[in-house]
């Protein structure tokens, strides 16, 4: 089967987004709900976020029917640069100036944590699906900020504890040197040693580096029999290839991408990506529904979405269901009808947003396929495991968010 065979997807399977209400008059602020997608759209995670995140908030609003409460819904878009202080400024600017009620994708977890806090300043609302720092519902959490698709506890909580039942008890992370890479690091460490693992060190790189010679060197040398590379981006993509032409992944010593994006697998090619687990929150060809999405995405993107790209659309489409629900646009009205309404839909079933501002779903661990497994344009994912959303994520109990009641 092609791509361009795929199910194909008439507006009818999202019928059960649009309300009958959904024209109805309700309180908007300046008569229009503005959405601000601020991601990064020339560096290197921008195959990850970029003109794929924009395109999935605007199909989101667009499946809509374009207004709630009688008012128009639109989209502006940003590039951050993966500069924080870029990003604080448009957030700023976004917020008291062009009246931006929402802010969406956020990738880059030290940016997802500033323009948070921003939000909370103003009143308005930041939904996070391109970072993954498990920080942001922890002690980074605000009132006015969810973390929709994923995160580095339940990136973590997959591909360790998978990694670890197969016998592969001791590690050796290769880190980025940011938040993100950081926080993802901390959880996986945490995986591995409470299930008596040993982690015989770590390294970390610069996100901008193009030479990962000398600390996969350090890697070979350590013996671990998981070298973990806690990144994401180009850069990732990069230190891949590399370990491979060191010849990392071929004998004693597993690569192990602790978050892998769809477009990485594709850019790495099934020749060196076999055999790599992964966990996700999302995968195109998972069942029908996601399947139909995926037509359509790709009918505009020419590529395939990954978790944050479905995250965005789904996270869109339930904050203007809030919107219509609580009948007003007003921040704090529409964070507890966020979490108070359950998701059903493409990319959850039965999700919920906890207090702590962390959406809870069922999570997936996929191994990358062997080339001669693959049998259509972008098949290159089998199940492991599905994880239950219970377990997915970090117990609210052990949240440090500062406002969870314990």
């Amino acid at each position: 089967m092609k791509v361009s065979t795929l199910l194909a997807c008439s507006l009818t399977a999202f019928g059960g987004m649009l309300f009958s209400g959904a024209h109805a008059q309700g309180k908007i602020s300046d008569d229009v709900v503005r959405i601000g997608v601020l991601t990064d759209m020339s560096g290197q995670f921008s195959h990850e976020g970029g003109k794929g995140s924009v395109t999935a908030v605007q199909m989101a609003v667009e499946d809509f029917g374009g207004k709630v409460l009688g008012k128009p819904v639109e989209v502006i878009s940003a590039d951050h640069l993966n500069k924080p202080d870029v990003a604080l400024s448009k957030a700023r600017e976004w917020f008291d100036t062009q009246k931006v009620d929402m802010v969406n994708n956020l990738i880059n977890s030290a940016i997802a944590l500033g323009v948070a806090n921003v939000a909370k300043e103003r009143n308005r609302i930041a939904i996070i699906n391109g970072s993954g720092s498990s920080r942001l519902t922890g002690d980074g959490c605000t009132p006015n900020s969810i973390h929709y698709s994923y995160d580095t506890y339940a990136l973590a909580n997959g591909t360790a504890r998978a990694l670890m039942d197969k016998g592969a008890d001791s590690w050796y992370f290769l880190t980025a040197d940011y938040a993100f890479g950081h926080a993802l690091e901390a959880d996986a460490s945490a995986v591995v040693k409470g299930r008596n693992g040993k982690v015989l060190g770590s390294v970390r790189y610069p996100v901008d580096t193009s030479d990962h010679s000398s600390f996969l060197l350090r890697a070979q040398d350590s013996k671990a029999k998981v070298v973990a590379i806690a990144g994401s981006g180009t850069t990732f993509v990069n230190a891949v290839k590399s370990a491979h032409e060191f010849g990392l992944g071929t004998g004693n010593q597993t690569i192990a991408g602790l978050l892998v994006w769809i477009t990485d697998v594709n850019a790495l090619g099934l020749n060196t990506a076999q055999g790599m687990l992964l966990t996700t929150a999302f995968y195109w060809d998972r069942d029908e529904k996601t399947r139909a999405f995926a037509k359509r995405f790709f009918d505009r993107m020419k590529r395939m979405p990954n978790m944050g790209d479905a995250g965005d659309y789904s996270s869109t489409i339930h904050y203007l269901n809030a919107i219509q629900a609580a009948g007003t646009d007003e921040a704090t009205a529409v964070m507890a009808k966020m979490k108070e309404m359950p998701i059903n839909d493409f990319f959850a079933t039965n999700g919920r947003i906890r207090e702590d501002g962390r959406m809870v779903h069922d999570m997936y661990v996929y191994q990358v396929k062997k080339p001669s497994e693959s049998k259509y344009a972008w098949d290159y994912y089998k199940l492991v495991a599905t994880i239950p959303a219970d377990t997915a994520f970090r117990p609210l109990a052990e949240s440090t968010c500062p406002f969870v009641k314990k």
